[in-house]
């Protein structure tokens, strides 16, 4: 059954939500990036009915310009696989770094030796706050030109570039490895150095700090708002959400997802393309109320 004909699969009924945590790319965007008419609709609706919206994403925090105008109240979105908690209020380019979950210098150091003696042939890139730099062998996989060309060595050490500003990711990829046996592989090699995973189709790995990843920090904000696991649905496609997915009460596995998401998610519904998250939360409301 293909997804345009899959109809979305619910949960248990559960406590009343009070906050929904999505993902962006494959989840709540459209594969050309939009947010789609129908997608503002439901999310400004959910708002209205008292329910927060969470944005929860492997970006960083300068490519979040696509949600910016839909964040509403708090305003904040978890980004970096929960490297970061970012304020977009204020619009593209005013975002305000409200927590920050760094990868020590000696944790990346580490993880780049036992990756390259693992996976030989790997390439890195660094995300900082502000900065992005990378090894000149790094493919051209991101918008922006790297601001830094060097070995990761020199990129995490004392006189790098922007020595002074946290770690918060390291993009690892390999030019032939399968990408779920990259990140297996990468698991074993770095242990509990740091938090290994991915969410592209290629083989490009996305590595924070120990226990960094977007459930933890989500947890972490939903206990500053005194709201428990069992009132938050998450939505999710690929191996980066399946944390979060686990975690939340209610969670939806989109109809696109990777099969390690779909066995974690408490639930399914339709593709990206054809507004899934909204498909959910509509329901959701109209249960509700």
């Amino acid at each position: 059954m293909t997804s345009a004909t899959r109809q979305p699969e619910t949960p248990a009924p559960t406590v009343p939500p009070r906050l929904i945590a999505t993902d962006l790319d494959g989840t709540l965007l459209r594969d050309d990036k939009s947010v789609s008419p129908r997608t503002v609709a439901a999310l400004a609706a959910a708002e209205e009915a008292g329910i927060e919206v969470f944005f929860v994403t492997g970006r960083p925090a300068r490519w979040m310009d696509v949600v910016s105008d839909h964040v509403h109240g708090h305003g904040l979105a978890i980004c970096g696989n929960g490297a970061a908690v970012v304020d977009l209020h204020g619009g593209p380019g005013a975002h305000r770094f409200v927590k920050v979950r760094e990868l020590a210098r000696e944790n990346a150091l580490d993880t780049v030796r036992l990756l390259r003696e693992a996976a030989p042939g790997t390439v890195y890139a660094i995300e900082q706050p502000h900065d992005f730099n990378q090894e000149p062998g790094y493919p051209r996989l991101h918008v922006e030109a790297p601001d830094v060309f060097a070995p990761a060595e020199e990129l995490l050490g004392p006189d790098g570039p922007a020595a002074d500003d946290p770690v918060l990711k390291i993009l690892a990829f390999h030019p032939d490895l399968d990408p779920d046996a990259f990140l297996t592989l990468a698991r074993l090699a770095v242990g509990d150095r740091a938090t290994v995973t991915r969410s592209s189709p290629s083989a490009l790995l996305e590595i924070s700090g120990p226990g960094v990843s977007k459930a933890s920090t989500l947890a972490l904000c939903c206990a500053e708002r005194g709201i428990s696991h069992e009132e938050v649905v998450a939505f999710g496609d690929m191996p980066n959400d399946v944390e979060m997915l686990t975690w939340a009460g209610q969670s939806y596995a989109m109809g696109n997802a990777h099969p390690d998401v779909i066995a974690a998610a408490s639930g399914q519904t339709v593709a990206n393309n054809e507004d899934g998250v909204a498909v959910v939360i509509e329901r959701m409301l109209a249960e509700r109320f």
